[in-house]
């Protein structure tokens, strides 16, 4: 797995621990930082701090345009698959978007259930799609 791949893994782990305990993520961020056992890299960080600063535009977004699915109703790992997803897809224009994409899509794959890949890879792909007309 490359660095970024790994960073991506570790922020997914921190925002669904966040949400699993009902803490901010910056504040289990925080935690891991200081602890620094094993070090949290910058693009982790990037990830877990741009989601929390748009984390309502962020489920407006996945609510808006995954059919015939709530937020709610979404196993918690998706839910954080796709806000990380999303976050580097609509707003770190230095990264590729189909390796933002694929790559979401894989962790989906590893850490979800067997249709996870497919929705993941359907709404992130849609996002990309529509990026030029989504008001951020």
């Amino acid at each position: 797995m490359s660095a970024r791949g790994k960073a991506r893994r570790r922020a997914l782990d921190i925002l669904f621990e966040a949400e699993l305990r009902t803490e901010d993520p910056l504040k289990i961020l925080a935690e891991r930082v200081e602890r620094g056992d094993p070090p949290v890299n910058e693009y982790t960080s990037a990830i877990v701090e741009g989601v929390a600063r748009h984390h309502t535009r962020i489920d407006e977004l996945i609510t808006t345009y995954s059919e015939g699915w709530t937020l709610e109703r979404m196993p918690a790992v998706d839910r954080n698959l796709l806000r990380g997803g999303t976050y580097e897809l609509l707003w770190m224009p230095d990264v590729p978007e189909g390796v933002v994409i694929s790559e979401w899509v894989h962790l989906a794959g590893e850490l979800s259930t067997d249709e996870s890949p497919q929705f993941i890879n359907g709404l992130l792909a849609r996002f990309k799609q529509l990026k030029p007309s989504l008001t951020l």
